[in-house]
């Protein structure tokens, strides 16, 4: 390129072509031995295009996607690179016998080659997009948010693993959070197919957060919510969890119609528990914030549904409450919520399920929270994530720490949405205030 930059004009009555420069428009045979040509280079392109991310074009390290996030993702992509690498070998070869003998044969050849590498361009680019997307995240406003709920995650993984009764392989990468407008908090699991991956298995927890929650600090016991399910398969409980649930309803004489909805519920019901257990009374109040809708949409039954019918959703964290030692909050906010809803009936529902809640709710919350699990290195879950008094002591003292815009000191992330809500709730300093300081705090611990 450079010598032909360096060339001298074409001297006068010299033809463009001599100089490499520009070339006369082919005609006939010429015009199709380019478009096949073409073709081959085209996906060429494609695949090329379609490279692995790089830890240094997401902004700052600090808030970016960390060096084994990228190398997870760099795996799956490999996956689905392999085969457009050899798609697109097939499309050049498929093109160069078309330019040697361009009859109907070899022309079907290269079209039916070009198609097939197009769709594995497609399924590739779809993947590539998705993550670039996600990655893209961590360069704008939204980064320190973003990798705030980050911590918190991380947080509640360390405490779990630290807290299981035997030596267990630690995951990774960790949970990675990111923004969705339009719709609520959610999760996909590592190790399970995603559509938007091509059905190809996720690498890492993914946790969907909505701007409003993030705007709003105190509503975040979603992250905890969301991180239980990731805990519930990594920990090995995801199974044992439905199984210990339908054993324990049975024996306990709740029929057996009733005990289906309740293992269906089993993964929701969970991941509300473990949140509590993780974040202590303040998460009830964030949940309150989710469930606390009109009598109708509160007290409804949705047959298939996954989640428990949200009046009963409010029984079952009091329930813990009260187990957990706070009597004071399970009563106060169980107090909140016959006032909201003091007609205790549900919509749809199987008469069973609500007149034998005051016996299933108990042995649920047994079941999942207070039943030893081999997985667990034979301890209960309110043992690996214990949560007593003086952590909710820790929890109010940073409470007053952030309403006054000074370090919490070190107390665990994960407390800290628990601390904002406090803060919130006795009025300690503005909303405004409380949102700064907290974002402020979780943003300097990822530094």
């Amino acid at each position: 390129m450079r010598a032909a930059a360096e060339a001298p004009p074409a001297a006068s009555g010299e033809s463009a072509s001599s100089t490499g420069f520009r070339r006369a428009r082919p005609s006939g045979d010429d015009d199709l031995t380019a478009w096949v040509l073409s073709q081959a280079t085209n996906v060429e392109r494609h695949l090329e295009a379609l490279r692995p991310f790089r830890w240094s074009e997401f902004g700052d390290p600090a808030t970016g996607p960390s060096r084994a996030h990228l190398a997870a993702v760099n795996r799956t992509m490999a996956t689905l690179r392999k085969p457009l690498y050899s798609a697109t070998r097939a499309v050049r070869r498929a093109a160069d016998e078309a330019v040697e003998r361009p009859a109907r044969a070899e022309l079907a050849r290269l079209l039916r080659a070009k198609s097939r590498a197009q769709r594995w361009v497609k399924t590739t680019e779809g993947v590539w997009d998705f993550y670039l997307d996600l990655f893209n995240q961590r360069q704008g406003a939204f980064a320190p948010w973003l990798v705030a709920c980050d911590r918190v995650a991380l947080d509640c993984y360390q405490y779990a693993y630290l807290g299981i009764g035997r030596w267990r392989s630690i995951p990774t990468p960790p949970p990675f959070c990111y923004l969705r407008t339009g719709s609520g908090p959610a999760t996909s699991r590592r190790g399970i197919p995603l559509r938007r991956l091509g059905n190809r298995l996720n690498p890492f927890p993914l946790i969907q957060l909505p701007y409003h929650r993030l705007v709003n600090p105190w509503t975040l016991g979603a992250v905890l919510h969301e991180v239980s399910h990731n805990l519930q398969n990594d920990l090995g409980i995801a199974r044992a969890i439905p199984l210990q649930v339908a054993a324990r309803l049975v024996e306990a004489g709740v029929p057996r119609e009733v005990t289906g909805v309740w293992v269906r519920w089993n993964r929701e019901t969970f991941a509300d528990l473990s949140a509590l257990l993780l974040g202590g009374p303040a998460v009830v109040g964030s949940l309150f914030d989710v469930i606390g809708r009109t009598e109708l949409e509160t007290t409804g039954f949705t047959p298939r549904a996954v989640h428990p019918v949200p009046y009963l959703r409010a029984k079952i964290s009091v329930e813990l409450l009260r187990r957990m030692g706070f009597t004071r909050h399970a009563e106060s906010y169980a107090a909140m919520w016959h006032k909201l809803y003091p007609r205790a009936k549900l919509v749809n529902a199987p008469p069973a399920l609500l007149r034998t809640a005051d016996k299933a709710i108990p042995v649920v919350v047994d079941a999942m929270c207070f039943t030893s699990f081999p997985s667990l290195g034979h301890r209960p879950l309110a043992k690996v994530l214990r949560f007593e008094a003086k952590e909710q002591a820790m929890i109010e003292e940073a409470a007053g720490r952030l309403a006054d815009g000074v370090s919490p000191g070190v107390v665990p992330e994960r407390f800290l949405i628990g601390a904002v809500r406090f803060a919130l709730d006795e009025r300690m300093a503005p909303p405004k205030r409380l949102f700064g300081f907290f974002m402020e705090e979780l943003g300097r611990r990822a530094r």
